[in-house]
């Protein structure tokens, strides 16, 4: 079983997980989701966006408010969960119904 795998079974509101490791992307997304985004925009977010918001909330944290763990992007159609990594981040997309924050700490414990 793959670390995707692992994830995907933490709940079926999971759309989509990427993994983001000394610049390399993975991704797994589950088949026929509505509203998905496309597999060339989730490539880019996760080289550029993710990274960029991650490293914004870390100086943010690093002045008084004991770091940055991650961070949640409320889109229109589900909640993206970017969590920090020392060589880069973990993203995992949730149906809008699901609160993302109670995953956390089960997400980091599979890492």
């Amino acid at each position: 079983m793959t670390i995707f795998d692992e994830i995907f079974r933490l709940s079926p509101s999971i759309r989509y997980v990427s993994i983001y490791a000394d610049a390399t992307v993975q991704m797994r997304q589950r088949g026929d989701l509505p509203n998905a985004s496309s597999p060339e925009s989730d490539k880019y977010e996760e080289l550029f966006i993710n990274p960029a918001l991650l490293k914004l909330a870390k100086q943010r944290g690093i002045v008084d408010c004991g770091g940055a763990r991650y961070v949640i992007v409320g889109y229109g159609h589900f909640h993206q969960l970017v969590i920090d990594r020392p060589n880069g981040h973990v993203s995992v997309c949730f149906d809008l119904g699901e609160n993302p924050i109670v995953y956390v700490d089960r997400i980091l414990s599979l890492l």
